[in-house]
């Protein structure tokens, strides 16, 4: 089985030892293990298939991620959140039906503090494109939402294409990607540090042309966050940080940039991609109101 480098960003996460202990126990092939610190971290997991690395001055997400992306020797690679847990073999199963040109996410469920995988909520297979609209937070945005009808009305679909994934987990070849997406753009006047990296990458597999794909044959627990894990907006006690608002301001900058097709090289334009799943839920019918004109 072909080598695949796992890329981990990383700040102030209590539970980074249990994933990384979680991955080298499941996966059944060739990998290494990135991971970005963005702080100090104590107890760190010791494994030759693991490399760290350490900043005086954190990166940020994005940042966090090309670190881990330049350094990788595979030829898949695999990003995921720094507190998640897996299916035995997850590794394995997806490289199986594995397509150069396919972006590929697992089935997920939601993982508690105890970290148990949460069985009574529903697995969360697909997600759409919200309808851009001001939010009290991040301004004008888009965002990501689970698409509850369409994992029931396709259960019976393994490996099926998604509008857009959550983000905490996704597997790309490394050739492909580095075509396709290349480094993430981290600059504080685009996307930002920290925010919309599933939309980048999503979208410029989507319309520049790729797929992007969710393989139900395997899985992996993302933590949920409610209530329990939030003492104020942003501040997750369990995570030990407060979400800078600063750093997600690229939402509203996304959104514009994919509405408007400013981005260059694509083969298809937005209104592509909601053609190709309509309905998507909360988008009009009038097609004039799909790209809106914003200052």
């Amino acid at each position: 089985m072909d080598k695949i480098s796992i890329l981990i960003p990383s700040y102030n996460e209590p539970y980074l030892g249990k994933t990384l202990k979680d991955i080298l126990k499941k996966a059944e092939g060739d990998i290494e293990i990135l991971v970005n610190l963005d702080s100090p971290h104590d107890n760190l997991v010791k494994d030759k298939r693991i490399t760290y690395f350490h900043n005086d001055k954190p990166l940020g997400m994005r940042g966090g991620i090309n670190r881990c992306l330049k350094a990788s020797k595979g030829k898949y690679i695999i990003k995921v959140d720094a507190h998640c847990l897996f299916a035995q073999g997850f590794d394995r199963v997806l490289l199986e039906t594995m397509q150069d040109d396919w972006l590929v996410i697992p089935r997920r469920y939601s993982l508690h503090g105890d970290w148990k995988r949460e069985m009574r909520m529903p697995y969360k297979d697909y997600h759409y494109l919200s309808y851009p609209q001001d939010s009290k937070f991040y301004g004008f945005a888009m965002f990501p939402v689970e698409w509850r009808e369409r994992t029931k009305e396709r259960a019976d679909i393994p490996i099926d294409d998604t509008m857009i994934f959550q983000g905490s987990f996704w597997l790309a070849n490394k050739d492909y990607f580095m075509k396709r997406v290349g480094l993430l753009d981290d600059s504080p006047d685009t996307y930002s540090t920290f925010s919309g990296e599933q939309l980048e990458i999503g979208l410029k597999y989507w319309l520049g042309g790729g797929q992007v794909k969710v393989n139900k044959n395997t899985w992996y627990a993302h933590l949920f966050k409610n209530k329990r894990y939030y003492t104020t907006v942003g501040n997750v006690r369990d995570r030990k940080y407060k979400i800078n608002l600063k750093a997600v301001a690229g939402w509203e900058w996304t959104a514009k940039h994919w509405l408007h097709d400013k981005e260059p090289n694509m083969i298809h334009k937005f209104s592509w991609l909601l053609e190709k799943f309509w309905p998507v839920p909360g988008w009009p019918e009038d097609r004039r109101l799909w790209s809106i004109k914003r200052k």
